[in-house]
């Protein structure tokens, strides 16, 4: 599916340019600026789309900072949506860091001061009542994706208010530049029910609606009403929450998932990435799947998603239930979750341990390293937010126990993460097995550099969105994400042929990659009854005609 042409009908002069769906800016041929009264309104060379990529990358690289890039980006995305995403495909590998984590964050922090121009709706909690009235004003009646915050937890920065509309607008980016999804079909939301952060909300230049922030029964008759406007206006679109509180992301999810086609990114798009990562991993540690023992430092909703994802994909392995769950332990900031512990969630009780078990270990209070020492763990995971968690100390000791330890600090942004890929590598002779949450430099292993995989949300959630569109599904299933996170963890294993190697596919395989897991997730889709019988043949054509490319008609 490619660009769509200017509608001249429609559209003429300073009108075609200022669409930024339609514009092609030096592109138009002289036979296109007579058609729409463009001559003389656009310099006289006609450029062809290669060389506008290869001019705005220049003055991409002549940007100050990272910051400033991000701008250049958007104001880019706002003029000439088929040049920006030709420009981020062509250079994906450079452009995500910029559009995505970790520049995203800082371009969160300063979105009111950078604000530019409109893109997406924010339904602010004073308009209550008229909702759907706000979501009839959007800009394109066909919507196939929505991603919607109301910007409490934007990455590890906190409650930023309105300010974090810049994260739907990020992720649907990417839904374009990696999954092909149609960028006229795409809404980024901002549920604004105001912000406890004071800095933020007195911030002389902050839009958004300054107020602390709405909660209780309030709150959710607020949601409630987003959702119904939704199925009401548009029953059909996928639905991607985002960046939510953990006291509101999984009670949501639970409240929805059976009943529409919607998930979370946070705790399932970050569990099926995880997961992908841990079946690679597993490849070359030779440690089955069914055979890891799990430590996950960090029990919020996205710990809790991961470690779902991670048992469910062990049953499917061959093991129990009570099997699997026997595998996994649970640290947070008071220690090993037991079952003597007071003020667990339901979620978080899941994975709590059997006080007696731990009769024979030398404290009833464990704290991390107490837990690597009596569990021995395969695997220890990262979702703390505390940066440098894992220090040596905890490094070492579990090097001492398993040949090849498996280490994911996932925690964002850079600061928060558990620990440095280098000092990992440093710290274990080079055998640790790593991806991180935030991008990170190649390491040396043995004199030669080694890729660090950066355990990436973008590796599944484009995917999905691809995988719903072409095989018209009407659910997001568990099945669905754990066959994207197992094709994953295949493309990945394809491409491992040394060690050590990457335990995600390149960044700058993304697009091909994402067309491999949308596949694989949109058969699993069809096997479970949510979307319309299709033969692999069938979702593969499908997938091929629904993706957006970068391209002028």
């Amino acid at each position: 599916m490619e660009s769509r042409p200017v509608p001249s009908s429609v559209l003429v002069g300073q009108a075609v340019l200022d669409d930024a769906l339609t514009n092609r800016g030096t592109a138009f041929t002289d036979e296109e600026r007579d058609a729409y009264g463009l001559r003389g309104m656009l310099p006289p060379a006609v450029e062809t789309l290669e060389e506008q990529v290869a001019r705005c990358h220049a003055a991409f690289l002549a940007c100050a900072d990272p910051v400033a890039q991000l701008i250049y980006l958007r104001q880019l995305q706002d003029t000439n949506e088929v040049l920006f995403y030709r420009l981020v495909t062509d250079h994906v590998s450079e452009m995500l860091p910029v559009v995505y984590t970790p520049t995203v964050g800082e371009g969160c922090r300063r979105f009111s001061e950078i604000y530019r121009r409109p893109r997406g709706l924010f339904l602010s909690y004073a308009d209550r009542g008229r909702i759907r009235e706000l979501l009839a004003n959007r800009p394109h009646r066909d919507v196939d994706v929505i991603v919607v915050t109301d910007g409490q937890r934007i990455l590890g920065l906190g409650d930023l208010g309105a300010n974090g509309m810049g994260i739907p607008i990020g992720k649907l980016s990417l839904y374009t530049a990696v999954g092909g999804i149609d960028p006229a079909r795409t809404l980024p939301v901002l549920l604004d029910v105001g912000t406890d952060t004071t800095e933020v909300r007195d911030d002389p230049r902050y839009l958004g609606w300054r107020h602390k922030r709405v909660t209780g029964s309030d709150y959710d008759d607020f949601v409630t009403e987003f959702v119904d406007a939704v199925r009401a206006e548009l029953p059909d679109v996928l639905l991607q929450w985002e960046d939510f509180a953990t006291a509101q992301a999984r009670p949501i999810l639970e409240r929805y998932r059976d009943t529409m086609l919607t998930f979370n990114d946070d705790i399932q798009g970050t569990a099926a990435v995880v997961l992908g990562a841990l079946t690679s991993a597993a490849r070359l540690s030779k440690v089955a799947l069914t055979g890891q023992r799990v430590v996950m430092v960090g029990a919020g909703s996205a710990a809790i998603g991961v470690l779902d994802m991670v048992r469910e994909a062990m049953v499917r392995a061959g093991l129990s239930e009570d099997e699997a769950r026997g595998r996994i332990w649970v640290v947070d900031v008071d220690g090993l979750l037991t079952t003597s512990r007071r003020g667990l969630s339901p979620e978080q009780q899941a994975y709590a341990r059997d006080a007696d078990e731990l009769d024979e270990w030398t404290t009833t209070k464990p704290s991390l390293i107490d837990v690597i020492e009596n569990v021995a763990p395969t695997t220890l995971v990262g979702l703390s937010t505390v940066g440098g968690l894992f220090d040596e100390e905890v490094v070492s000791t579990m090097a001492g126990l398993v040949d090849r330890p498996i280490i994911l600090p996932l925690s964002n942004p850079t600061s928060s993460s558990e620990a440095d890929p280098a000092d990992l590598m440093t710290w274990t002779g080079g055998l640790a097995l790593v991806a991180t949450g935030s991008p990170y430099p190649p390491v040396e292993v043995d004199g030669v550099e080694v890729e660090v995989a950066q355990s990436n949300n973008v590796y599944v959630f484009p995917a999905i969105g691809l995988a719903v569109t072409a095989a018209r599904a009407t659910r997001v299933t568990d099945s669905m994400l754990v066959a994207a996170a197992t094709e994953l963890g295949a493309v990945a294993a394809e491409r491992a042929t040394d060690d050590p190697a990457p335990l995600l596919p390149p960044v700058s395989d993304l697009p091909a990659t994402a067309r491999r897991v949308a596949l694989a997730a949109a058969l699993a889709a069809v096997e479970d009854g949510v979307a319309p019988p299709a033969t692999e043949a069938q979702l593969r054509a499908a997938i091929h005609r629904a993706r957006w490319t970068p391209h002028y008609a």
